[in-house]
């Protein structure tokens, strides 16, 4: 006597097995187990399983409420539509699964990526050509210390699965970090819990922590492809990070820092494999389209969505997912508006300027123009009382210089070249534009300065 077993436990039979079927030609409580069929006063029952993709679903069955022997034809022909039914609902079963993954992965994905001084960030993260999610991720967050902790990673398989083990493996990582700011030690320890907890996941992981007070990455990468470092329009290089064992592997092994220096103005680009990988195709080869594709494109607006789309033009069926940083430093400065601290002023400009790469000349054109604008504050913005000056610098990715000069005073019209002062001509002269903002809290004046790249 063989047991038979619906999904969701909604049919037990036992009978004697035959052409692929199982028929009771009486039923009664000794060999059907399920009170409804009881209650239905079914007489005989023929069942035949529902397989799919080598997968059991369940179980068709069809009754009769008079007694009745079910020949081989009819189990053939029961079958038959049990094959047809079994494919539907894999079909839904799947249907349903890829929509909870993708529910699941839009949960795990930063909604909003963080603001941190002198960084900018952008992410993609595009679906495989079948559609079904899997377990590629990207992830940065701040830590208590003000550093900032950037992630991609992979893990092995498809579908709801894959995510599940996805959402488990990003959770122990952001927790091992607040135990610790090494990549290597933070991957060691999620490592631990993968071995252990997870025996059957395997993932690829980047992860890396930058302080943002000395511009350094700390990286370390557990099987994962090197990130690259662009200068848009100039150059990039793929960054040497010699990659250890990935997550999961049975026995434990050191695993390796590396300090990356960011430059002012590098874009760097970390991505999962989707995003270089082709049939037929080296991995060399990928990242040498990566290279040169990152410096084509530039960092306008939409850099990273025409990047993802020039990568996976005759892509397969893999996830993409993509995390770029651009380093752009930032001055800030915050002073009483009065002329002896102008000169403390001048010095801790000209020492920052010195640090992103500023020849002498355009460093003197960039000093004279904030020196003009902080002075017309200083003498026109408070007649009465004393007031702040706010300064800030920003030098974006592609080497733009942002000036900002911002007073909490009242506004007063600068004179005109034939009345009194030249400072506002005199920052046209050496900025490439100079916008001057009004306004009932203050005075912004706005200007801009392309830099060389050294």
């Amino acid at each position: 006597m063989d047991i038979v077993q619906a999904a969701g436990g909604l049919l037990a039979i036992a009978g004697d097995e035959g052409n692929g079927g199982t028929a009771i030609e009486q039923v009664d409580r000794g060999n059907v187990f399920n009170p409804l069929l009881l209650e239905r006063g079914i007489s005989s029952l023929l069942g035949v399983p529902l397989v799919a993709g080598g997968d059991v679903l369940g179980v068709l069955h069809v009754g009769t409420l008079s007694k009745r022997r079910f020949g081989e034809q009819d189990a053939e022909r029961l079958q038959m539509v049990a094959d047809r039914v079994a494919m539907a609902t894999q079909s839904r079963m799947s249907q349903s699964e890829r929509a909870a993954a993708a529910a699941m992965r839009r949960s795990l994905l930063p909604a909003q990526l963080p603001e941190v001084t002198g960084f900018a960030f952008a992410s993609r993260y595009v679906a495989g050509d079948d559609g079904e999610v899997g377990g590629d991720w990207y992830d940065v967050f701040t830590l208590p210390s003000g550093a900032v902790c950037v992630v991609v990673g992979d893990v092995v398989g498809h579908g709801l699965a894959a995510a599940q083990s996805m959402s488990q493996v990003r959770a122990v990582l952001r927790a091992a970090t607040l135990r610790t700011e090494d990549p290597a030690e933070v991957l060691a320890a999620v490592d631990a819990h993968v071995r252990h907890f997870q025996p059957q996941t395997m993932a690829t992981v980047l992860c890396g922590i930058i302080d943002p007070a000395t511009d350094v990455l700390l990286m370390s990468s557990a099987g994962h492809p090197p990130p690259v470092l662009a200068f848009p329009g100039d150059e990039t290089a793929l960054l040497k990070v010699d990659a250890d064992l990935p997550l999961g592997v049975e026995f434990g092994h050191d695993r390796h820092d590396v300090e990356v220096p960011l430059p002012p103005g590098a874009v760097l680009c970390l991505y999962s494999d989707g995003l270089v990988e082709r049939r037929r195709e080296s991995l060399t080869e990928g990242l040498r389209r990566l290279s040169e594709s990152a410096v084509a494109i530039g960092d306008g607006p939409g850099w990273s969505d025409e990047l993802v789309r020039r990568m996976t033009v005759g892509a397969g069926d893999d996830d993409v997912a993509l995390l770029a940083v651009a380093f752009a430093p930032m001055f800030r400065a915050t002073l009483p508006a009065s002329p002896e601290k102008l000169a403390g002023l001048r010095r801790e400009l000209r020492g920052w300027l010195a640090t992103v790469g500023t020849d002498d000349d355009t460093a003197a054109d960039v000093l004279l123009a904030c020196g003009e604008a902080a002075a017309n504050a200083v003498e026109h913005a408070f007649p009465d009382e004393p007031g702040e000056l706010t300064v800030e610098l920003r030098l974006s990715a592609d080497r733009g210089l942002t000036l900002r000069v911002a007073d909490t005073g009242r506004w007063r019209r600068v004179p005109a070249p034939g009345d009194r002062g030249r400072g506002l001509p005199l920052m046209h002269a050496v900025m490439d534009s100079v916008r001057v903002e009004p306004g009932e809290g203050g005075t912004v004046v706005t200007m801009q300065r392309r830099l060389a790249r050294v």
